[in-house]
């Protein structure tokens, strides 16, 4: 595959020293439902699983986690906002990232995508951060090209099966039949293929650690890199020795776009207190990220009413829309502008599931004190599905 930028793998092979040395790490996953593991026979037949097997198998002195944080359905938008909850609080030393088949290729999902890579490369546990960009087979569309930009922004290591197993398809050596039953979800034959370029990149990447190894490195510490302070808005670079006493690492660059969602936060029943007025908070617990429709508030009946006060210049709403019809709707109210509302479909017109969709109202807007109010319409069903409201994502 031909590079379209010179990346920089010098997290990636420090992550891999410490690995030689004996150390302890975290392997981490965070995207949409190909991260998931759909369409996969079983979990170790993902790619997600098998690149993990790999960093066992390659480094056996050294003892690893597994953590996958890839939600189906989801953008980088949603990612944004639960990257710490779903995978940074278990501080992880490498990371893949794969929203390029769920963000589209325009200047919003290019910020939000920018957020979660910032989000990531300025945790203090200091990940080696890796793209993943899968694409749609019986298409090849995806988000390539603008996410490219943030990641030639960053110089970050990227994996692009557009470029490879689907140029290779395209070339005749596989159908697409072999490779996802969909069109876009692979099946076991696809992920291992999708696994296969991963650790390429990894055996570069190993490659090159190997070779410094030989030349003499200094002595590692195998506990993890020292812990940076996150990176201050607006500054280039700052000196700090790295993990290996060498060579002095820089902070991050100034970001790309305005980079409103680098801090983009979820806010549910655990985080906030609105007004209700026949809503109701869902007492259910929730068990672990995967376990969506918990934590939020629920409308059963046409005028039950929520109410939020909250700052932000970036707000958006995340609600189910069911598969199951009739599904309730609701009219939103932004800031008491009621001659525009805001209308949150419950119905889903696709059948794949319950979509956990999310719905910006508010971007890049003053920074205030904004007033939400949803209320659920009257739409005549005798009978439909309750209105439930995930939470409220604000930057």
């Amino acid at each position: 595959m031909e590079k379209r930028y010179r990346e920089d793998m010098k997290r990636l092979k420090e992550c891999m020293k410490r690995a030689e040395g004996g150390g302890e790490l975290t392997i981490g996953f965070l995207g949409g439902s190909i991260t998931q593991g759909s369409l996969a026979s079983e979990q170790g037949k993902t790619y997600a699983r098998r690149v993990f097997a790999w960093w066992k198998e390659t480094f056996p002195q050294a003892a690893f986690h597994y953590v996958n944080g890839g939600i189906g359905g989801t953008t980088s938008h949603y990612g944004a906002a639960r990257a710490v909850t779903d995978l940074l609080i278990y501080q992880p030393d490498f990371v893949v990232v794969d929203f390029s088949v769920n963000d589209e290729g325009n200047s919003f999902f290019q910020e939000t995508y920018e957020g979660v890579v910032r989000r990531l490369l300025s945790w203090p546990s200091s990940p080696a951060v890796v793209l993943l960009h899968n694409v749609f087979y019986d298409s090849g569309a995806n988000a390539q090209e603008t996410h490219d930009k943030v990641g030639e922004w960053y110089a970050l290591p990227y994996v692009s099966i557009r470029d490879t197993v689907y140029r290779r398809m395209e070339k005749g050596e596989f159908a697409l039949e072999e490779l996802t039953p969909d069109g876009l979800h692979p099946n076991d034959k696809g992920h291992e293929l999708i696994a296969g370029e991963i650790i390429r990149l990894l055996n570069r990447g190993k490659e090159e650690a190997d070779a410094e190894r030989r030349a003499g490195w200094p002595k590692l510490n195998v506990e993890g890199p020292e812990r940076a302070k996150p990176i201050k808005e607006g500054e280039d670079e700052k000196p700090g020795m790295s993990s290996l006493g060498k060579t002095e690492k820089k902070v991050l660059p100034r970001p790309m776009t305005a980079n409103c969602y680098e801090h983009a936060k979820r806010l549910t029943i655990r985080e906030i207190s609105p007004i209700l007025d026949g809503f109701r908070a869902d007492t259910e617990e929730k068990q672990g990220h995967l376990d969506a429709f918990k934590n939020g508030w629920i409308g059963k009946k046409a005028g039950d009413r929520i109410v939020f006060e909250l700052e932000a210049s970036c707000i958006a709403v995340q609600y189910r829309k069911s598969v199951k019809k009739p599904a309730l709707r609701a009219a939103l109210v932004l800031d008491g502008d009621n001659d525009h509302p805001v209308l949150l479909d419950g119905n889903f017109e696709e059948d794949w599931g319950d979509c956990q969709y999310l719905q910006p109202i508010l971007h890049h807007g003053k920074r205030k004190r904004h007033r939400i109010e949803i209320c659920i319409l009257q739409d005549g069903a005798k009978e439909a599905v309750s209105f439930y409201l995930m939470g409220i994502i604000v930057a």
